[in-house]
């Protein structure tokens, strides 16, 4: 019996979708790529569409294959449902066509009975400067957020970040913290958290320290207020959650694995934070996830906030915090078409690395000086440089606006062999 109808036609489109232009001057140093979007469309014999998104640089998939492509062309739209080898892209467009085919929202075809109307959901931001990531926080409240998520770097102060957001948010706002193991260890990570406590914005710290440090894990949890997180995996989680190391998780990928590992974690009652980066569509397909997910109870990240547009026709509603799960048919909202012709993008599909000068610089008037920022987190993640002290800066130097383009020049040929220090005046 055919429910949903065979897949038709399948259309990729690439687009490149600008960010905000806040966002566009700090993710330029290392998640630029995250401009290129994959849009996918599928149509069914029946001539229902339903459309879905990736990111093509980035996520648990990246494009859709030709040879995705060919296996679902021509079979049953439903058949492919919990196949996460299709890729993000055509899986969303998937629910989005077999939920209109059958007249029922995204969510009634995952296990489980729903069991939220409204998702908390994250603001996200990558690295950048007190006063910046404090407009961004100003900028998330106006737009119904109440949890921002955000990359604590060595290389900025982390105690004016905090200050500075919580000196313009309301009290329940929310700072959860993803450090990508820049704390190095248990004995550093320590003190550091230990002052991180104090504040009364901070709630939920990812990745503190190396995933694999488990012993490093029980360390802090006996020495920190807030919770510990760390991304789902297949091999540590029976452990760590055998030694009660982390308190969550990190779960996100396709739905057959989000829905494996989102089980695990509500059967050992770990709560998670849903995250898949994206725009409107996987937005929404993320909030029909967290409708039915137990645990899913800590703010979602699709880092939507970094994108000048949602793809979509009519925006998400996001208040106190909380994104509305949809509830029309497929994912329940609606692909603006007339954004393909609008940013649509040329092969080759790909956007080149900026180049610029990372100079991070302490208040005893030390530098160092970097060409890309890997190169600056390998130096910390190392341990050559100090571990979130207080007054610390980082500034980018751009080509086009350099003063004199030969000292640049010179300085950025330097700095690519080996971080380049120099010694200043302190203010």
């Amino acid at each position: 019996m055919v429910l949903a109808g065979r897949v038709k036609d399948i259309d990729r489109m690439v687009l490149r979708v600008p960010f905000t232009s806040r966002c566009a001057e700090w993710n330029s140093l290392l998640v630029w790529r995250w401009s290129v979007v994959e849009v996918v469309r599928v149509e069914t014999d029946a001539g229902v569409v339903g459309w879905g998104e990736s990111l093509l640089h980035y996520g648990w998939s990246g494009g859709t294959t030709d040879d995705a492509v060919e296996r679902v062309r021509g079979a049953n739209a439903a058949s492919f449902l919990g196949d996460d080898s299709v890729g993000a892209g055509l899986q969303i467009a998937l629910y989005d066509v077999v939920g209109q085919a059958l007249d029922v929202p995204a969510h009634a075809l995952l296990p489980g009975p729903k069991v939220r109307d409204r998702c908390p959901l994250a603001w996200w931001n990558t690295k950048m400067p007190p006063q910046t990531l404090a407009a961004e926080a100003k900028d998330a409240v106006a737009a119904g957020y109440l949890a921002h998520k955000f990359k604590p770097r060595p290389w900025f102060d982390i105690y004016d970040q905090i200050e500075q957001v919580s000196a313009i948010t309301p009290a329940e706002y929310s700072l959860d913290m993803d450090f990508n193991g820049m704390l190095l260890s248990a004995g550093h990570a320590a003190p550091v958290l230990a002052e991180l406590d104090t504040y009364d914005r901070t709630a939920i710290y990812e990745a503190p320290i190396p995933q694999r440090d488990l012993a490093g894990y029980q360390q802090l949890r006996g020495k920190v207020r807030r919770p510990l997180a760390v991304h789902w995996h297949e091999q540590s989680f029976p452990t760590g959650t055998h030694a009660n190391a982390v308190d969550g998780y990190v779960v996100s990928g396709g739905a057959h694995r989000v829905m494996h590992q989102a089980t695990l974690c509500a059967e050992f009652n770990k709560n998670f934070w849903l995250q898949n980066v994206g725009l409107g569509l996987t937005t929404a397909f993320q909030a029909h996830l967290g409708a039915v997910l137990t645990h899913a109870r800590w703010p979602a990240v699709t880092a939507l906030n970094n994108y000048g547009h949602d793809l979509l026709r009519e925006p998400l509603t996001i208040t106190d915090g909380m994104v509305t799960v949809p509830d029309g048919p497929g994912l329940g909202v609606r692909f603006d078409e007339s954004v393909i012709d609008r940013f649509r993008m040329r092969p080759p599909y790909d956007v080149p690395e900026p180049r610029h000068i990372l100079t991070v610089t302490w208040p005893t008037g030390r530098q160092v000086h970097y060409t890309r920022m890997r190169q600056c987190w390998d130096d910390f993640l190392a341990g050559n440089q100090p571990v979130f002290g207080r007054g610390v800066t980082l500034q980018v130097h751009r080509e086009a606006d350099a003063p004199d383009p030969v000292a640049w020049a010179d300085l950025h040929r330097r700095a690519s062999k080996a971080p380049v220090y120099d010694k200043v005046a302190a203010a």
